[in-house]
């Protein structure tokens, strides 16, 4: 019993040091017995009782070092990125790309007719400092998160609506995921709708993006799992009848049939991050923030689609 335990701990470790394109390393694994490196065999009576003793001991280490070792999964090369958009059916598709079928556009209405009301002790509306929407915020949304000086780190889209909200007007901050700041993010976001996402080249952005990369590939939860070993590892693949997308932000905020809503980018974090039986941090948390920017810095040159539908 204890031999087989560990052969299947050890050929699991081996396998976990592969790399997809390590041919050779493959055919180690489905020929070698890691197990007879760490315990050969004894015929000894005592020795086989101290040996049942090293075998557990060497399994519960071998099962532990998988459980502490970082994502192995390899990032995908620029030319096989793809949009979640290509794994869509055909009808999901045409919802997407047709403005009067696409659910997510009765936000941005929404959101146009907040851009031009007055709110606020100063009783200034959006369209007041920055003019026509269509003009002031072409390729704004496809820059975020970005780098802010007075909180010396970076702030998403929904944030710095917030920010001009409290700082600007005088008014008081939208709830997250209220369909107020949806809306008006969606309105802002669908200005750059076609644009390369592009983020900023700024150094003091480095160590927040290297923060929402470690997240990105830490193991966590009681599954243990990581962002990167289903959307670097495994995408294309399925997961409950769904196929594993790369997860790259180029839609968001988006309307998603599985909600029957427009949803932030932060709501489907948060979705993963349970779904991995994880901590999930409340919404606004530098996590989240860390995050989308790895996220758009991992997406960089791909085309926005905001508002964009998904099943």
């Amino acid at each position: 019993m204890f031999r087989s335990e560990l052969e299947v701990v050890a050929k699991l470790w081996c396998r976990r040091r592969c790399r997809k394109d390590n041919v050779a390393c493959r055919a180690s694994c489905k020929t070698t017995t890691p197990y007879s490196l760490l315990a050969p065999e004894t015929s000894d009576a005592q020795k086989r009782r101290g040996g049942r003793w090293a075998f557990s001991t060497v399994s519960a280490l071998l099962l532990s070092a998988l459980t502490f070792l970082p994502s192995l999964a390899a990032e995908i090369a620029p030319e096989d990125r793809r949009s979640g958009y290509a794994d869509m059916s055909r009808e999901n598709k045409a919802m997407q790309d047709d403005d009067t079928a696409n659910p997510g556009m009765l936000a941005v209405l929404d959101g146009e007719a907040l851009w031009g009301r007055k709110v606020g002790a100063a009783n200034r509306s959006c369209a007041d400092c920055h003019g026509d929407a269509t003009q002031s915020m072409k390729g704004v949304a496809a820059r975020y998160p970005a780098f802010d000086a007075s909180s010396g780190g970076p702030v998403d889209l929904e944030e710095r609506i917030n920010r001009e909200r409290t700082e600007r007007q005088g008014g008081a901050r939208l709830r997250y995921e209220s369909d107020e700041l949806l809306a008006l993010s969606a309105y802002v976001a669908r200005q750059s709708r076609g644009l390369p996402i592009a983020p900023q080249e700024d150094e003091r952005l480095a160590p927040f993006t290297a923060a929402g990369r470690d997240f990105f590939n830490k193991r966590q939860g009681q599954l243990n799992l990581s962002c990167a070993l289903c959307h670097d590892d495994n995408w294309g693949k399925r997961l409950a009848g769904n196929i594993v997308p790369q997860g790259h932000a180029t839609g968001y905020p988006l309307y998603r049939l599985e909600w029957q809503s427009l949803g932030s980018l932060q709501r489907r974090l948060r979705n993963c991050i349970s779904g991995m039986r994880a901590e999930v941090p409340d919404y606004g948390a530098p996590e989240y923030v860390n995050l989308e920017l790895f996220l758009m810095q991992r997406a960089r040159g791909m085309a926005m689609e905001s508002p964009a539908v998904r099943p």
